[in-house]
């Protein structure tokens, strides 16, 4: 297993969300300009890209926002999503983030939770798919 980190949007992971959030659940507005600015992460397996996600500063001083967590199909059930949101929160806590959020899908809520993260605000939808923010505050380094 290798992750890389990347300053600008890889063919690798664009192929991965159109994947799994455009042809396998329907969603249209994948992409965006944030994706431009965000920091990308793939996660290749003997050197084929299988899971992704993006990472950006938030509003708040300290805060980041996780997004586009996205494994291929048939590497899913093996602990791929938790490396590859580990990977975005060490690549934030390197940054001096102290929290990370993200707006996650209602039916991925219980793999967050058990990531740590905590729901907050009301369900809302996007692109009629119910999602909740949730957030992590990681713990302060006492050296």
């Amino acid at each position: 297993m290798d992750i890389k980190i990347y300053d600008t949007l890889p063919d690798d992971a664009a192929r991965i969300r159109e994947e799994v959030f455009m042809k396998e659940q329907g969603f249209h507005d994948e992409f965006d300009s944030t994706d431009q600015t965000a920091a990308h992460i793939v996660l290749y397996i003997e050197g084929t890209p299988v899971g992704t996600c993006r990472f950006f500063p938030g509003q708040e001083e300290g805060e980041y926002v996780i997004g586009r967590i996205a494994i291929l199909k048939k590497y899913r059930g093996g602990g791929l999503g938790s490396e590859v949101l580990a990977a975005a929160e060490s690549a934030i806590r390197d940054a001096g983030g102290q929290k990370a959020i993200l707006h996650a899908q209602q039916q991925a809520r219980p793999f967050y939770e058990k990531q740590g993260y905590t729901a907050y605000g009301e369900p809302d939808q996007d692109e009629d798919c119910p999602h909740i923010w949730m957030k992590k505050i990681f713990p302060s380094s006492s050296h």
